[in-house]
């Protein structure tokens, strides 16, 4: 009981020293020059990746940042305990972690409008009972992060259909902690939002969707308690629409989510096997080539996997060969003398990529640039050019790799394909091979971030007998 007390007077102090810093919020921020950030350190929020930090939450917050004209300061939380404490606290100016709007957020919290919508899902491991129904999750071992949405659904479930509910609450931000409890056999089912379970899927082959939870929800971004934010909550409103409007926010979900969809199981499953089987014999060397062309190893190692399964030796009926499968010409204008070369065929496959590339219109950005030039490594430069002309006069942008995607399957209809300088291709393929390689280097970058990721403070109190816990040591 007493300690119950404690812990409600704690709130209120912290409340009240959030109230204490009061004042215009976001003339605070610019009089300051600093946007301070909360967010979680997982593949959908923010992650530190070859080029610095990145991560759809990261992107949004810097994006608002230079709109304000201001600095971005990020602060990771490694429990969602901790990220609303840097709320209460007023140790930032947001929260943008991926998080949906529910009722006991919303007494404690303001926030803006919602930006996204996602769904729940009740996920479970390939091969034991599939849960259906909500009756589905009595007696099973079921968990969810603690102080998530989650959580307060299962208590709401709890206290009014089902009083013989039980689950455990896993104390961290980030849902790959409950997938690999799954993958482990630890637990039974999860509860994982349907936007960080697209992301992160293809590291956990065996994980499948049982059932949605219904109704979608809101993600928002949580502001401090205590100040005056009517003004930051208006211009955030603002951004967001903006965003919506000029295209930004899809092509940022694009980015982060897009290469996941329309992917198989078992084709994830088959290159997580070769990942940790074969890669390892090849990783050096794919890196090494990467580092001398300037590129992503993680991509260069995607494009092998797609053309060969990393086998030096494999051949096709048409007569390319080896890892980067070359022709014969292109190997030849490339200086290659041996295909089947690992070595060889790596630089033949990373130079032919780069000068591709590099002869692309001047208005192709990244990472758009990089996707055309996989399509016209496919296809061919003059087959990628007549997508981009039907493209155009269609109304699209030729210039965004989104909008030509879905023009390339045009240029096997005669309808369309006649119209062209190049003739029939085979569209769906270059569309397919372009996909494919996004989604494998995304798997190889989230295994990067897993093999990598910062561990959490060490708490003392899991190492000390029940009777110090919660005490204060000193040194003798």
């Amino acid at each position: 009981m007493i300690s119950r007390f404690l812990a409600i007077a704690l709130m209120l102090l912290l409340g009240l020293t959030a109230c204490s810093s009061g004042g215009d919020s976001l003339q605070r921020i610019q009089s300051r020059g600093e946007l301070k950030v909360a967010t979680r350190n997982s593949s959908t929020t923010y992650f530190t990746g070859r080029e610095g930090p990145t991560g759809f939450e990261y992107s949004l917050a810097m994006l608002l940042a230079e709109e304000l004209g201001v600095e971005l300061s990020v602060k990771t939380a490694f429990t969602l305990d901790e990220l609303f404490k840097l709320l209460l606290r007023g140790d930032v100016d947001l929260a943008a972690a991926g998080l949906t709007l529910t009722d006991e957020r919303a007494m404690q919290f303001p926030y803006t409008v919602p930006y996204l919508q996602l769904e729940p899902q009740v996920v479970y491991l390939a091969g034991q009972q599939r849960p259906r129904e909500l009756d589905d999750l009595v007696g099973r071992e079921l968990v969810v992060l603690a102080d998530s949405s989650h959580a307060e659904f299962l208590r709401g479930l709890q206290q009014t259909r089902y009083p013989e509910l039980t689950w455990e609450e896993v104390d961290s931000a980030d849902t790959m902690v409950l997938l690999d409890m799954l993958d482990r056999g630890e637990a039974e089912l999860a509860i994982i939002d349907s936007n960080e379970f697209s992301a992160q899927q293809s590291l956990y082959s065996r994980v499948k969707v049982g059932f949605r939870l219904g109704v979608e929800q809101d993600m928002v971004w949580y502001l401090p308690p205590g100040a005056d934010n009517s003004r930051l909550q208006a211009y955030i409103e603002d951004f967001f629409a903006r965003l919506e409007a000029d295209g930004t926010l899809d092509r940022l979900q694009e980015l982060q989510f897009g290469h996941t969809e329309g992917f198989s199981r078992i084709s994830s499953h088959t290159f997580n096997l070769n990942m940790r089987t074969t890669l390892p014999q090849y990783k050096e060397l794919i890196q090494q080539v990467a580092d001398e062309y300037q590129l992503d190893w993680q991509l260069l190692a995607a494009i092998a996997y797609q053309e060969s399964h990393w086998d030096p030796l494999a051949t096709s009926p048409t007569g390319v060969r080896g890892m980067m499968m070359l022709t014969q010409p292109t190997a030849r204008e490339l200086g290659i003398e041996n295909r089947l070369d690992p070595l060889q065929s790596l630089r033949g496959g990373a130079r032919y990529l780069k000068d591709l590339r590099r002869r692309l219109p001047k208005g192709i950005r990244e990472p758009d640039r990089t996707w055309f030039a996989l399509a016209a490594y496919n296809i061919g430069l003059g087959h990628l050019e007549d997508a981009r002309v039907l493209t155009q006069r269609q109304g699209g942008d030729p210039d965004r790799w989104e909008h030509v995607r879905e023009r390339l399957p045009l240029l096997q209809k005669s309808a369309h394909y006649k119209t062209t300088r190049y003739g029939y291709a085979r569209g769906v393929e270059a569309a397919t091979y372009v996909r494919n390689i996004r989604h494998y280097q995304n798997i190889l970058n989230w295994q990067d971030i897993a093999d990598n990721k910062p561990l959490p403070p060490i708490r003392i109190d899991d190492y000390l007998p029940p009777m110090l816990q919660g005490t204060t040591l000193s040194a003798l």
